[in-house]
């Protein structure tokens, strides 16, 4: 396994990464396409915020990307490959992740997942600290967390 700095270039693979990520729990098409529609990544996007992926040999199994403001830092995206979920693959892309903020000087990230991905990262040591409506659908709940690095 290797961890490295995503290329712009790789945005259209990334985008449809996530999208079967997010199929692993059983979305339907249309929230799928709506989920894509709002959280495609840009090659411009990848070029200004931190953007790594994880690779089993030449093949990207994985990503994360932070977004950096003066007041705080999220974590936009954290997926696995949806044949390579519970594997261990995240565990190791968190620890890069929170190597990666050491680095930075970065204390504190903020972001939101759906209720499926509860379990990893409540074992990562983040903690539910809200509920936020969901940009894919309106009627939709999704949890808001906190990590202290």
């Amino acid at each position: 396994m290797n961890i490295r700095r995503a290329d712009p270039k790789e945005n259209n693979v990334l985008t449809e990464l996530a999208v079967a990520s997010e199929a692993h729990w059983g979305y339907d098409k249309r929230f799928l396409d709506a989920f894509r529609g709002i959280y495609s990544l840009s090659e411009d996007y990848i070029m200004n915020h931190p953007t790594f992926v994880l690779l089993d040999e030449d093949e990207i199994i994985g990503f994360y990307s932070l977004i950096e403001t003066d007041e705080d830092v999220t974590l936009e995206y954290f997926y696995i490959d949806s044949v390579n979920i519970r594997k261990g693959y995240g565990s190791h892309l968190w620890e890069h992740l929170v190597e990666f903020c050491r680095s930075r000087g970065i204390l504190e990230l903020q972001f939101v997942s759906s209720p499926e991905a509860r379990h990893f990262y409540e074992k990562m040591g983040a903690v539910v600290v809200g509920e936020a409506k969901s940009r894919v659908m309106a009627d939709r709940r999704i949890l808001k967390w906190r990590f202290i690095i």
